[in-house]
């Protein structure tokens, strides 16, 4: 006689994940708190939160460096360049209405603007000793207020 392990049917966060957040979203509003899956919740959380701050300091290299290129490569400047710094801006400016990430986004300044300078000087061909070794901007001039 085989004995087969039984596997046990998949949750409906490993099947659904859309249909699990609005069952959770569901069962938070009716405050029926003792059936929510809550280490899926708290695992889900935390991935938002690093998803997050993944995106700002993705939109703060691409922004910087293409202020490196627009700033230290006039020759080249292209309109494609400018909709590329109005486009991050606007996306930063709008992730900083959680307070969270414009703090995160102020301590990892210097961390993306490593990132750009490398990646500016992949663009561009040159070598990344032609930008500033520290970011020349302050936040305020790199995320103006509109």
């Amino acid at each position: 006689m085989n004995k087969r392990t039984e596997v046990p049917p998949l949750s409906l966060y490993e099947q659904d994940e859309t249909a699990w957040l609005e069952q959770t979203a569901e069962l938070v509003d009716q405050r029926r708190f003792g059936e929510i899956d809550p280490q899926h919740l708290s695992e889900y959380l935390a991935d938002m939160a690093r998803r997050d701050k993944r995106e700002v300091l993705s939109r703060l290299t691409i922004l910087l460096a293409h202020l490196l290129k627009w700033d230290y490569q006039v020759a080249q400047r292209s309109n494609s360049w400018q909709a590329t710094i109005l486009s991050q801006r606007q996306e930063l400016r709008d992730l900083f209405e959680s307070g969270t990430l414009l703090n995160y986004a102020l301590t990892i300044r210097d961390k993306a603007y490593e990132r750009a300078v490398k990646q500016a000087a992949v663009e561009s061909g040159s070598d990344d000793g032609v930008f500033p070794a520290t970011c020349p901007w302050s936040f305020a001039e790199i995320v103006p207020e509109e």
